[in-house]
């Protein structure tokens, strides 16, 4: 008989033994697959294989698993119980919001489950890393889910929006009430003396610049970035050159008191005003050069620390932003300089010394104002403009003018001719 005849007999082979187990070969010629399913038990220190049952295979490729579940012994010595079975695993499935983390030394099975990174999340069970959330969402509390961030900029409603509304209302009213005394006691020896026309345009200007801060609440567009850098910068740089020009005034009074001076017979109404014009002027053609090349936009800041979204308004150019500072500084510095030479002018209402102390007080508000508005956080750093440009503004307004209403009201006496010229005695 040849080889392949013995084959494919074999093939045909198929009975059951006295052991009841099938007998047959495949069509390679392997018989049928049968296994015995045995637990390794520690008994008395030593170990005993003991057969709990078996596997067998069908010819048509069922199979049949048969174990007699009492006679288990876990490793733990424990027998058979649905509620003392071990796990199989080194350690358990990471839950969702986690991940897994490898225990060094030990096999890959066994790891830690370390939750996400804030930003990041595991929205699956077992997950072997975080999924960093979309830049403008953020991972909720349990780390298995992205949420929009919250938007940040300072509001009208909030507390500090409303302090600072009532703030600058307060400043604007303070103003135009001043105004309405110097218009009703314009002819008053004190009024003439502080050079009406330019104390009214000051005062208007400080009206302007307690109505700024209100331009720097609320949502960020691109026209109120626009409007609240350049308005800034205008009404500011037109407050600092009416005080420049009553500084000048004063100079030139100090100067004609010396023999043979004419100085302030060229100074009169129309060079104030040309001052004025000019001064503002360069002011307003630095923030158009700022508007047309690289103006104040909106801007989303975005920080890896919090779930917020910081909206604010990008200066644009920096140059041209501390351009303006810069501008204003100057003209700031060069009143003081004028007004400290004509401090010890001999008249009992000497502006000079008013105008000195608020430049002052100018100076150091925004010398302070540029370390804090670059170290400020979010909307702290609008909050922290608002608090310069508030408090320089009252600081012109009260220095300069309280004393002027403290004479007109509670010392009328002194609001003569005489008195303001030094020629009375205290």
């Amino acid at each position: 008989m040849q080889h392949k005849e013995v084959s494919k007999s074999l093939q045909r082979v198929n009975f059951t033994n006295h052991f009841g187990a099938e007998v047959y070969f495949d069509e390679n010629g392997d018989p049928p697959a049968n296994y015995e399913i045995i637990n390794w038990q520690l008994i008395n220190g030593k170990v005993h294989h003991v057969t709990l049952g078996n596997l067998t295979f069908a010819a048509n490729g069922d199979y049949k698993l048969s174990i007699e579940e009492e006679k288990i012994v876990w490793r733990t010595g424990k027998t058979f119980l649905l509620s003392q079975v071990p796990t199989s695993v080194c350690s358990n499935v990471c839950p969702v919001g986690t991940r897994k983390a490898q225990i060094q030394g030990k096999p890959i099975c066994c790891f830690d489950c370390v939750p996400c990174a804030e930003g990041t999340i595991a929205n699956s069970t077992g997950a072997a890393d975080c999924t960093p959330c979309p830049k403008e969402y953020w991972s909720n509390e349990r780390k298995d889910k992205c949420i929009p961030r919250t938007i940040e900029f300072l509001k009208y409603q909030e507390p500090m929006g409303i302090a600072v509304t009532f703030v600058s209302l307060l400043g604007a009213s303070v103003s135009l009430a001043t105004m309405v005394v110097f218009v009703h006691n314009k002819e008053t020896p004190v009024m003439k003396a502080s050079n009406f026309e330019l104390s009214s345009l000051l005062l208007f200007s400080l009206f302007l610049c307690f109505l700024c801060p209100l331009t720097f609440l609320g949502k960020p567009t691109v026209w109120s970035c626009m409007l609240r850098h350049t308005t800034f910068g205008v009404t500011f740089a037109l407050c600092i050159s009416c005080v420049l020009g009553k500084t000048i005034v004063v100079v030139t009074a100090f100067k004609a008191t010396f023999p043979g001076n004419k100085v302030a017979g060229k100074f009169g109404h129309a060079q104030q005003r040309i001052i004025v014009c000019s001064c503002t002027l360069i002011q307003v053609v630095i923030c158009a050069l700022w508007l047309t090349s690289n103006p104040p936009h909106p801007h989303k800041l975005f920080t890896s620390s919090n779930n917020m979204i910081v909206l604010e308004c990008n200066t644009g150019s920096e140059f041209a932003f501390y351009a303006v500072l810069g501008y204003i500084g100057i003209l700031a510095i060069i009143c003081l300089i004028l007004a400290f030479m004509a401090r010890k002018l001999p008249d009992n209402f000497n502006e000079a010394k008013l105008i000195t102390f608020s430049l002052l007080i100018f100076c150091a508000v925004w010398i302070t104002f540029i370390p804090a508005y670059i170290s400020s956080p979010g909307k702290f750093t609008v909050a922290v403009e608002i608090f310069a440009i508030l408090s320089s503004a009252f600081g012109l307004l009260s220095s300069i003018f309280a004393p002027k209403c403290y004479i007109i009201f509670l010392k009328p006496e002194k609001n003569t001719k005489k008195h303001i010229m030094g020629k009375t005695i205290n």
